[in-house]
């Protein structure tokens, strides 16, 4: 069994096979999806993903905004995102929300504010977060220790990419750690090390598809399917079965959202 915590599989890469997509993730074994809505609050395309994920098992959904679209942020947004919260019981997570100082789509002090706004709207609906961070770190683990710390509920440090010292530093905040299709790749001996000293207990995998296909699949669409390559490397990394790999990251998965996997 393996479970794909990030995917974002309501796109409109997926609009011409997507029950395809979902019957090769079943096929290889993936037993459930979290699929994260995204993009302009008022596009409809958080509706999209709840609406996706109440129509099939086994797929999740979590709504929020991304920091790309931070600017886009307002108490209308943030109305329709409480109301999906609320009226849908499979939204279980708040996000993706953080921060990304590389592309700068939103101002970095409108991304700052609306990371903590969301942080605080999430603690009060009692649900875990999914972070973004990318070359934020600092202010990332600035804002989640005002804002986070001390709630008693989980988040993941969704694809990550950084540091064992930022991973460190995530854990004290009760955050996960979810490996994406980045750990395969050649040039991710770094990335590799940091995932041998992960304590299992803390591990995720997910694919953040369409983006990031794993090795093999390089140069391709990626899919929920090909989350099992990353538990793969993982595996190899940690000296357990694939089948391990997968039981540990689903039960981990299970754990961070209150789940019976089995029953669902």
């Amino acid at each position: 069994m393996f479970v794909d915590s990030h995917a974002h599989i309501d796109g409109p890469e997926f609009d011409a096979d997507r029950h395809e997509v979902l019957q090769r993730a079943r096929a290889a074994g993936v037993s459930a999806i979290l699929n994260v809505g995204t993009g302009d609050p008022n596009s409809g395309g958080l509706e999209g993903a709840v609406e996706l994920a109440e129509k099939h098992e086994g797929l999740y959904s979590a709504v929020g905004i991304h920091p790309h679209d931070a600017r886009l942020f307002d108490d209308q947004a943030e109305q329709r995102i409480t109301d999906l919260i609320k009226q849908n019981a499979r939204v279980i997570a708040w996000g993706e929300i953080g921060l990304d100082f590389h592309y700068d789509n939103s101002p970095r002090d409108v991304q700052m504010d609306v990371f903590r706004r969301q942080l605080q709207l999430a603690r009060a609906a009692l649900l875990p977060v999914i972070i973004h961070t990318r070359e934020a770190e600092s202010e990332t683990i600035q804002i989640l220790r005002s804002e986070w710390q001390g709630s008693g509920l989980p988040g993941i440090m969704h694809c990550f990419s950084g540091t064992s010292e930022l991973a460190e530093k995530a854990f004290d905040l009760g955050m996960f750690i979810s490996f994406s299709g980045i750990v395969t790749f050649k040039n991710a001996d770094d990335l590799r090390g940091v995932a041998t000293e992960v304590p299992l207990g803390r591990l995720l995998i997910e694919t953040d598809c369409p983006y990031l296909s794993p090795v093999p699949y390089r140069g391709k669409r990626n899919e929920p399917a090909y989350v099992v390559e990353v538990a793969r490397c993982l595996a190899e990394l940690r000296g357990v079965s694939l089948e391990e790999m997968g039981r540990i990251t689903a039960e981990n998965f299970a754990g961070v959202f209150k789940l019976d996997l089995g029953s669902d």
